[in-house]
Order: C-alpha cells, then structure tokens, then sequence
C-alpha cells in the first residue's frame, strides 16, 4: 500500500505495476506476489525481510530509500567480486558484518533470536541492492511458544542482480539444505 502512495505522489501511476511486469519476466511474483516466490526459497512460511529486501530495491531505484549507510563504489566492488566465493561457507550474522560492515538499511529487528535482511547500497540507484538473508527458525503460529534455533541467525543467501530472480541467489551450504521441499 505504501507504494501505491509514493508512485501516486510522484505522479508515476504505472511505475508499481510496471515493475510487477519486470517482477514476473524475472521469475520474482507469482499469483501471490514477491511473498510467494520467497516460500519456494527460505524455509520460512512468510518470510517479511526478503519480500521488504525487494521492494526496498525498486524504492532505491526511485530516491525514496534513505540508507543508514552507503558503501563507496569501489567497496561495493570488491563486495559483489568475492560475496558468491565467501558465501559457499555456512556464515552467521556476525560474520557478514565482520566481512561487509554495517548494512545500508536493516529488514527486521536487530535481535540475534530473529531471522532478518541485510541491504547494502551505493548511491547509484542503477546499481543492485547486495541482500543478505539470515534465517533463525520458522516464526511461530499464534498457538505456539518459540524459542530461536541458533544464537544467532545463519546466512541462507546472498542475492543480488538483474537477470533471473532464482539466479540472482548464491546459497550457503545451510541454506541449500534448507531449501523448501516442493
């Protein structure tokens, strides 16, 4: 809803349905949105920080997202030359920061029992957001208690790019084998 707003006081009405076009072509929405496709890919039944990783993406693109941090081009650089390679080890929350530093913006809260994204920008909007999605056990139902299965959240995922949405996607060892069965 918040974007029906912003694309209606930037006057570019068509710019969210454009981009659920461009969403669709790279495999990112399905009959159920951006939240659809992330149930076939985090073991999570809604999984909220990846689904607000993308459109924070498209908010980049357009001058709305207002980052805590921004990382210089030549970081971001060297970032998107050596996350796939560091990313074939099982990693932990701790270790993405200690390796990239603090993240531009923040998808969830920043308590270690929680599941979150990590979004790493520079100021060219052009340039794709470099998401890390941390994962700490499926969210309870209402009926249920729930404690956290790690100290803290373990990286499932890298994912940054324009080409095919899956592809975009670097999986841990972790978050292979916690890939949703179909």
């Amino acid at each position: 809803m918040l974007m029906d707003h912003l694309v209606f006081v930037e006057c570019e009405p068509e710019a969210l349905a454009e981009q659920q076009r461009v969403w669709e072509e790279r495999g990112a929405w399905s009959s159920t949105g951006v939240a659809g496709v992330f149930r076939h890919l985090i073991p999570e039944r809604y999984y909220q920080y990846g689904v607000a990783s993308v459109y924070a993406e498209f908010a980049h693109r357009h001058g709305w997202l207002m980052p805590d941090r921004v990382l210089d081009p030549d970081a971001y650089e060297v970032l998107q030359g050596a996350v796939r390679q560091w990313a074939g080890e099982d990693r932990v929350w701790t270790d993405v920061v200690d390796e990239f530093g603090t993240p531009s913006t923040l998808f969830g809260s920043n308590n270690p029992y929680y599941g979150k994204t990590l979004g790493h920008v520079i100021e060219n909007s052009q340039e794709p957001m470099m998401s890390f999605h941390l994962w700490n056990g499926s969210a309870p139902r209402a009926e249920q208690s729930w404690t956290p299965e790690h100290e803290e959240p373990l990286l499932l995922a890298v994912r940054f790019g324009a080409g095919p949405f899956r592809q975009t996607f670097t999986f841990t060892p972790e978050g292979r084998r916690r890939l949703p069965v179909e």
